[in-house]
């Protein structure tokens, strides 16, 4: 079983030169601990593929889908409030994307690189909302560029296996913000374990686990 939030359709990355898979360490440890999940209930918040829909389906989850990145990508006007000599963010008009999803329903949240691409005033309140979307014990899975990678933010992940990601190559468009540091997750996810996994591609893969009636899951 599996539900579509979404108006568009799915994308089939390609298996040419454009495409890459990297090993996940953080998939790995997410897996593990919701092996006992009969039927995971998971959030994509960036362009959908089908490569991921098919893994997700094989794992009998349910699907929700709200692409935040493409947006973000292609500058869109309405979430910039240009009146001023400063631009300011309007955060709830973005956040306003979200698909309905019932409160501590999910079990799993992939955020991609969303949070490389958003001014930081808009952080908390992301982050707050994906939080009120997990149940106890749910995850949440960022990719984060490290501060020497300055180029790559068209880049898109997707899921090639319960435990790889695929993404295209390397990109050419400089990010828009300073790199998220892991002590800012910290900050951002004060009711959660923080790990963090290091990589060889310039990202980090950042996993936070709610705490369920057992406590931490770290």
């Amino acid at each position: 079983m599996h539900i579509l939030t979404s108006h568009q359709g799915t994308s089939k990355p390609s298996r040419t030169s454009s495409h890459q898979a990297h090993l996940s360490p953080a998939l790995e440890w997410i897996w593990k601990f919701l092996s006992d999940v009969r039927h995971p209930q998971v959030l994509d918040c960036g362009p959908v593929f089908q490569a991921t829909v098919d893994v997700l389906l094989r794992r009998r989850a349910k699907i929700h889908v709200a692409d935040f990145i493409t947006p973000l990508l292609h500058d869109e006007s309405r979430f910039w409030d240009r009146r001023g000599k400063v631009a300011v963010f309007r955060t709830a008009e973005f956040l306003s994307q979200f698909p309905p999803i019932p409160p501590e329903s999910l079990t799993a949240v992939f955020g991609w690189h969303l949070l490389d691409l958003l001014p930081r005033e808009a952080h908390q309140s992301l982050v707050e909302r994906w939080f009120s979307y997990l149940a106890p014990g749910g995850m949440l899975l960022c990719v984060l560029r490290e501060p020497r990678l300055e180029k790559g933010s068209e880049m898109m992940w997707w899921l090639e296996s319960l435990t790889t990601l695929g993404s295209s190559r390397e990109g050419v468009r400089p990010f828009p913000y300073p790199a998220v540091t892991n002590r800012e997750m910290e900050r951002l996810a004060p009711g959660g374990s923080v790990k963090t996994f290091l990589t060889r591609s310039g990202r980090r893969e950042v996993v936070v686990a709610l705490q369920n009636e057992l406590g931490s899951l770290r």
